[in-house]
């Protein structure tokens, strides 16, 4: 890759050193596998923990009554950012009944702080969740 078209900042920062940061958060397990954690612009970090956003989207998936999830960081005085989640219910489900999912799966720091039941959850035009458009707080 050269860079981007007319676009010499994003290159500058995505082209540096002759290596390619792509923005993937990445680990490699005690086989030599690599595993994608998340990208590195959705990680929150609240009270100074690091909280990858796809890890708690794979928890609040895993309840029954949960179709779609995202969750995503906002900005918070005290903790620097927590963690807000965002699900479609495929039945009714109670908000406290996910949270107990979420305490009984996750360490206490992941648990969202706040969860909302809505209809959709933004897209982007190729189908991914649009993190932007949630943090900005529509669609």
């Amino acid at each position: 890759m050269l860079g981007y078209w007319n676009r010499p900042e994003e290159t500058a920062a995505t082209l540096r050193d002759g290596w390619l940061h792509t923005g993937d958060i990445g680990a490699i397990d005690a086989d030599g596998h690599l595993a994608i954690l998340d990208r590195l612009k959705d990680m929150v970090i609240t009270g100074g923990y690091n909280v990858y956003p796809r890890e708690v989207d794979e928890v609040l998936l895993m309840h029954p009554a949960v179709q779609e999830a995202a969750s995503f960081g906002v900005p918070d005085a005290y903790r620097g950012e927590v963690l807000h989640a965002q699900v479609v219910l495929r039945h009714p489900a109670t908000v406290e009944d996910i949270l107990t999912h979420c305490r009984t799966n996750l360490a206490k720091y992941k648990v969202p702080a706040s969860l909302l039941a809505v209809d959709t959850i933004p897209k982007t035009p190729i189908g991914k969740i649009d993190k932007a458009a949630l943090r900005r707080g529509g669609p």
